[in-house]
């Protein structure tokens, strides 16, 4: 490069780095579109072909079967009209197109990854996924707004929702129980947008979250005593923490025998036991009619004789129906809820009771409250990816104007090592619970060294 050509080009960088300049050679680099799929075109008259000629449904016949017959009619097409492409390329058309037929478009290969634990698309040209708790961008694109909405239509339409411009937001569910969050313009202002929460196919079990480190062995021993003996428990922690993953694991200790009746606002919850009772709300309809709210739900859930009511998540007034059932009988219900700590989940939930628009003093709230609830779980999603159940607090009751907690055990970080990973130990507080009692009452007698003030 000679040295007219360097001053002229340290000049422009210099310019592009000025407070204030806009470097436009670099927002064009980062902000243009995706690079053209060139075979994108074959792709469309290909799929087009396959559909009329087999007439496709995608909700019917064997998927597998279907698969072949795909592959193969892709096969005899590209003959049929001289298309003469690689091997390779044959078999990803032929992928592709099954992916778009029967499954759900360009993020089927995410959703199948074992390894991806949630699919962020936002917009035709960004799709991030997780992996081991950390977020990265893939190189899978949509071909514009409309593809990105005819998948979300292929997510909402098999379970009865539905999305446009008078109702943009809707939650969904995968038939495999991934939880879907879909938002459409004009909220989403980068384009349709999709939030795929997956879940194991196998559930995890109590011994796999201690594998993970997730809490230890003490711990897992007494929860499952806390749900054997019909204690009303709530597991709170932030967005992504692993909140429901617990609550299908407390589930899993509750005797084959009870029957139990689940509310959600999408149905992920993932039981083992025969007896169960599966409630899902429902959106209005095109009127604005005809909404079944989870309040609803848990109202009418009273009327079926559960021994236990679990619900999904308590966000708004249905907090004050679950309060109400807790003391009235219904023993050993689980429900989970956003906050930060164990404290600040009872501050939610007196205001999700104000919510159910009951003009109660803050008093009597709590009094429900505390007389209700025997246990919080607090579970915290940290920096590293890892999820740790940092607190299992009991409620002890009220004195005087405030609800008295105790942590049994709590998780204490120590650092971060040279890997990133945070450090910490799990630490058991030498308090022995108040509802202890209740334990031996139920035939659930615990090593009395678990409540020793040690490392657990």
């Amino acid at each position: 490069m000679s040295l007219l050509k360097r001053l002229e080009r340290k000049k422009d960088l210099e310019e592009a780095a000025a407070p204030g300049a806009l470097p436009e050679k670099v927002l064009v680099q980062q902000f243009s579109p995706p690079k053209k799929d060139p075979y994108q075109n074959l792709k469309n008259n290909l799929h087009k072909k396959v559909i009329s000629e087999l007439a496709l449904d995608p909700e019917n016949g064997d998927r597998d079967q279907t698969s072949k017959k795909i592959a193969s009619l892709v096969n005899e097409l590209l003959e049929r009209e001289g298309e003469h492409l690689p091997r390779h390329e044959r078999q990803r058309l032929a992928a592709e197109i099954v992916d778009e037929a029967i499954g759900f478009g360009p993020i089927t290969p995410l959703l199948k990854d074992p390894a991806v634990s949630e699919v962020m698309v936002n917009g035709p040209n960004q799709v991030y996924v997780e992996r081991q708790g950390r977020l990265e961008k893939t190189d899978v694109c949509f071909r514009d707004n409309n593809h990105v909405l005819h998948i979300i239509e292929k997510i909402v339409a098999p379970i009865g929702r539905r999305i446009d411009e008078s109702m943009p937001m809707v939650d969904a569910r995968l038939p495999d129980g991934s939880r879907v969050n879909a938002i459409i313009p004009p909220l989403a202002l980068n384009g349709p947008s999709i939030t795929i929460r997956k879940f194991f196919r196998d559930p995890l079990g109590i011994d796999e979250m201690v594998a993970l480190g997730t809490l230890t062995q003490p711990m897992a021993t007494f929860i499952e005593a806390c749900v054997s003996a019909h204690l009303n428990i709530v597991v709170s922690g932030g967005t992504g923490s692993g909140k429901t993953t617990t609550l299908n694991v407390l589930s899993s200790f509750i005797p084959g025998d009870e029957r139990i009746v689940t509310i959600e606002d999408a149905a992920e919850l993932q039981l083992r036991q025969e007896h169960v009772i599966t409630l899902e709300s429902r959106p209005p309809n095109l009127e604005g009619k005809g909404a079944i709210t989870i309040r609803d739900l848990v109202r009418n859930s009273l009327r079926m004789r559960p021994d236990r009511i679990i619900v999904g998540e308590v966000r708004s007034g249905e907090a004050l129906d679950m309060l109400q059932a807790m003391n009235t009988g219904h023993d050993g219900s689980l429900t989970t809820g956003h906050a930060n700590s164990p404290r600040d989940m009872l501050s939610r939930l007196e205001t999700m009771v104000l919510m159910a628009g009951m003009d109660l003093p803050v008093r009597a709230i709590r009094e429900q409250v505390a007389s209700a609830i025997d246990l919080i779980i607090q579970q915290n999603r940290f920096r590293d990816g890892s999820r740790k159940v940092t607190h299992i607090t009991e409620v002890q009751g009220m004195e005087g104007e405030i609800i008295v907690l105790q942590d049994l055990f709590i998780f204490r970080q120590t650092g971060v090592d040279e890997n990133g990973k945070i450090r910490g130990q799990y630490i058991s507080t030498g308090i022995r619970p108040k509802f202890y009692s209740r334990l031996e009452d139920a035939g659930i007698h615990l090593d009395h060294a678990i409540f020793s003030p040690a490392l657990v």
